[in-house]
C-alpha cells in the first residue's frame, strides 16, 4: 500500500469540500491517507516521507497563494520529491483575472522539486457542487491509479 498525504488550505470552506471528497476517491480505492490541514503547520520535510502527494489550495486575491501557505511554499525549497507522484486541486473564482493560478503555482514547484505531477489539476468554481464533487472523488481515484502505475 503506498503512503499518501494531503494537505490543503481552506477560508470559505470549499477546498476543505473538495479535500474530504478528493479523500473518499482515495478510500475507495482502498489507499489510506494522511489528511492535514495547512494551519496546522506541517513540515514540508514529511511530504520525503510519502509515495502521493496531494496539495489543494484556494486562490487568494489576483492569484496568489492563501497566507496560510507561504511558509510551507518557502520550506518546499529544500525538500527533494524525485520519485515522488503528486496532485494540485483548488476552489477558484473567475470573477479574478488568474483562475486557479495558487494550482498552476503549487503544480510547478511540485515538478520543480523533483516530483510526477498528475497530468491536470482539479480547479472548481466556488462552492463545489454535487457535479463538482463527484469529479473531486474521481480526481482522488484517479490519482491512485497514476500511484499505482508507478510502484507496481
Amino acid at each position: 500500500m503506498a503512503k499518501v498525504i494531503l494537505i490543503f488550505a481552506s477560508m470559505s470552506g470549499n477546498t476543505e469540500m473538495m479535500a474530504k471528497a478528493v479523500s473518499d476517491g482515495i478510500s475507495a480505492m482502498g489507499e489510506g491517507l494522511k489528511i492535514i490541514d495547512i494551519i496546522d503547520g506541517p513540515d514540508a520535510k514529511e511530504l520525503e516521507d510519502y509515495d502521493g502527494i496531494l496539495l489543494g489550495a484556494y486562490t487568494w486575491g489576483d492569484g496568489e497563494l492563501p497566507a496560510d501557505f507561504l511558509d510551507f511554499y518557502d520550506e518546499m525549497d529544500s525538500i527533494h520529491l524525485t520519485g515522488k507522484k503528486a496532485a494540485v486541486f483548488g476552489s477558484c473564482d473567475s470573477a479574478y483575472s488568474q483562475y486557479g493560478a495558487a494550482v498552476d503555482i503549487l503544480t510547478e514547484k511540485l515538478r520543480e522539486r523533483g516530483a510526477e505531477v498528475y497530468p491536470q489539476g482539479l480547479k472548481v468554481e466556488l462552492t463545489p457542487e454535487k457535479e463538482e464533487e463527484e469529479a473531486c472523488r474521481t480526481f482522488g481515484k484517479n490519482f491512485v491509479t497514476f500511484l499505482r502505475n508507478s510502484i507496481d
